[in-house]
């Protein structure tokens, strides 16, 4: 692992580099000195570095509109893209199994690592540094911030038009399950009965799936 790279690429140099290997280490490398506890503490430090940041910047939003920016900016995809954006992948420790099956480029382990690698930077030298990274690499997400309204899930998109019309809420159903345990793929149906309308999706949890299937269904009532 090239480190000097990696903290070049970051904006940040470890004093105590033993946290950035552990921050890069998957629990299927070593089971007893891996990222697990780091990716917890990152986890709380990214959520008050992204909440603090939309506070200031949005001082008109309500609660809602700052807990659907935060989500865009914190959720599992987001932090993936932010780790793509660095070549996180090359970096982290892996075991044979999971090198194998491509976890390197998995949207889980490169977010979990993201999480970990804040959390040792906030370890290393406190809050203020990892606030500095965080957004210095969080910076373009943030400019282009979409507005509060777009950033509705399709789920609660969909569910507020119907109210508005008086329609039954749809109702999600799991239509089939392929893969392993750890890389599986859901088909979710979404069912208006008042409409006589269906719609599928898919994805790689059954929220996912259910999100994609209430996107296509919200699409459809649009025209």
């Amino acid at each position: 692992m090239n480190q000097e790279k990696f903290q070049a690429t970051i904006g940040y140099q470890f004093k105590r580099v033993k946290l950035l290997e552990q921050a890069l280490t998957h629990r299927s490398f070593s089971r007893n000195i891996n990222n697990e506890r780091l990716e917890f503490l990152g986890d709380s430090v990214l959520n008050l570095v992204i909440s603090r940041h939309i506070y200031q910047r949005e001082p008109d939003a309500n609660e809602g509109e700052l807990s659907r920016m935060r989500a865009s900016l914190v959720n599992e995809e987001a932090l993936a893209q932010v780790a793509r954006d660095i070549n996180l992948g090359e970096y982290i420790n892996l075991g044979g199994g999971e090198l194998k099956s491509g976890g390197s480029r998995r949207a889980s382990i490169l977010s979990d690592t993201m999480e970990a690698i804040f959390g040792a930077i906030y370890l290393d030298s406190g809050f203020t540094q990892a606030q500095q990274t965080i957004l210095f690499l969080y910076n373009e997400y943030i400019q282009t911030l979409a507005d509060t309204e777009t950033l509705k899930d399709p789920k609660t998109r969909l569910q507020e038009f119907l109210q508005a019309q008086k329609i039954d809420l749809p109702e999600y159903t799991v239509a089939k399950t392929v893969g392993k345990s750890h890389n599986q793929t859901f088909t979710v149906t979404c069912r208006i009965d008042t409409l006589k309308l269906q719609t599928s999706g898919k994805g790689s949890s059954r929220k996912k799936a259910e999100q994609a299937a209430a996107d296509r269904a919200f699409q459809k009532l649009k025209r």
